[in-house]
């Protein structure tokens, strides 16, 4: 198994804009090959930290979502957001390969 994370900071009077957009999101993802699961994380402690987090079952598979049209077309949509300081956030990303469950 495989996970990203992909965490970015938002002002936290946006947080739950932020939230919002993400719990409407397309689920696009959701039916890419090798797709397991998608969750939404916010610190408990810094409510404008949110990380988006993804699991595949391979590395491979996450990178052929990443490298595939619909990746770029998501990607595209968030950079048109009418919120032009959100939209210009872009996020720290981690993969890490699941060692142990």
């Amino acid at each position: 198994m495989y996970t990203v994370f992909s965490t970015f900071h938002v002002p936290a009077e946006k947080a739950d804009e932020v939230i919002g957009i993400y719990k409407n999101r397309s689920r696009i993802v959701d039916n890419a090959p090798g797709f397991l699961d998608f969750l939404l994380l916010q610190n408990d402690k810094k409510a404008g930290e949110i990380t988006v987090q993804l699991f595949f079952d391979t590395k491979e598979s996450y990178m052929n979502w990443v490298r595939g049209e619909d990746f770029m077309r998501i990607h595209d949509l968030e950079k048109k957001y009418p919120d032009q300081d959100l939209a210009a956030i872009i996020p720290s990303v981690s993969q890490h390969k699941v060692v142990a469950t």
